[in-house]
């Protein structure tokens, strides 16, 4: 699909009919702007890497950090991640409601590695409107769901402040109420004792620290973070696979793995240890969604090094190539 293509945005409403056509939008791989109680969020089957890599498109995000998956209740949470007793805690104190916990994901976890941004942690929320939650059971499914708005711009409370940037760009867009918190969720991670205020947000640390009975830690005051990425829009790295990284290879070299795109020939290309295009035919939406996937499949190929042809650098083109550079970062 050419995500520059313009679309005709539906307005649907709240209503049961409105709610189930959003439901099968989203099924179908579609992109629907919904109101929870932080800010209209705009989501995608979390499941569905092409999915995804439409939010990504329509958002004009300048790269590929974690999403909030969105779902509509706990089980569906722990059928996704391993819940701590302090993540446990938290949930059953705050859901549904503007918390995000971040946790480990489940070895058998069928999110898409690009909703995840390829880490093996995954940020959980239960929205508290009754509207999402009404979307949610209906699309059955995890929903991925960042604000609904272009990268940079102010979150939109009403479905008029979505149109306002997404129209033309997006499927259909609930035409809920006004959010009632108006900023988005706090972000909590679980991943280490003690868990980590990530991001200030609806939620007031003082509610949280009251039901944990002990102070959260900050990013700053953790070495783990500056190595460790953890959460959706704070990210300085994320996942960089074990093999050097070589990039705008216009060869393969003795040794390497090849991470391919479009159709030209690439000298060397039979001497790959193992080779993956990330779109034979070119399409940069294809190629995002699956990155990750082949960049954990090269790893394990056995090559000490993974040589990347080069990607164009316009639309998603620009976010894979930002991720493709901090894979290729100097370790430390």
């Amino acid at each position: 699909m050419n995500m520059s293509e313009v679309k005709i945005t539906q307005r649907l409403s709240t209503g049961p009919a409105g709610l189930s056509e959003a439901g099968e939008l989203l099924r179908d791989g579609k992109l629907v702007a919904f109101p929870t109680e932080t800010v209209y969020g705009l989501g995608a089957d979390a499941t569905n890497g092409l999915a995804v890599a439409g939010i990504y498109a329509a958002k004009g995000r300048p790269s590929f950090n974690p999403l909030i998956i969105h779902i509509a209740s706990l089980q569906a949470a722990l059928d996704l991640a391993d819940f701590n007793a302090d993540a446990l805690m938290l949930a059953k104190a705050f859901w549904p409601g503007p918390l995000t916990i971040v946790v480990p994901r489940r070895a058998d976890c069928p999110l898409s590695d690009l909703a995840l941004a390829g880490l093996d942690s995954v940020a959980l929320r239960i929205p508290a409107a009754p509207e999402a939650m009404a979307l949610l059971e209906a699309v059955g499914r995890p929903v991925a769901a960042p604000s609904a708005n272009r990268s940079g711009r102010v979150s939109p409370t009403t479905p008029e402040h979505v149109l306002e940037d997404l129209d033309g760009l997006i499927d259909a867009v609930v035409m809920g109420a006004s959010a009632r918190v108006g900023v988005e969720s706090t972000i909590v991670s679980c991943l280490a004792d003690p868990p980590m205020m990530l991001r200030p947000g609806g939620l007031a640390r003082e509610a949280i620290e009251q039901v944990l009975g002990r102070v959260l830690a900050d990013p700053s005051s953790s070495a783990e973070n500056e190595t460790a990425p953890l959460a959706p829009g704070m990210l300085l790295s994320h996942y960089a696979p074990r093999a050097a990284v070589r990039l705008n290879a216009t060869d393969i070299r003795q040794g390497e793995a090849a991470l391919l795109f479009g159709s030209a020939p690439i000298a060397g290309a039979a001497r790959a240890v193992a080779a993956i295009n990330l779109s034979p035919r070119g399409d940069l939406s294809e190629a995002a969604a699956a990155l990750f996937g082949a960049l954990r499949t090269l790893d394990t190929s056995g090559a000490a090094a993974i040589a990347v042809a080069p990607v164009p650098a316009h639309g998603l083109g620009e976010a894979i190539n930002d991720r493709l550079r901090r894979a290729a970062a100097p370790r430390t």
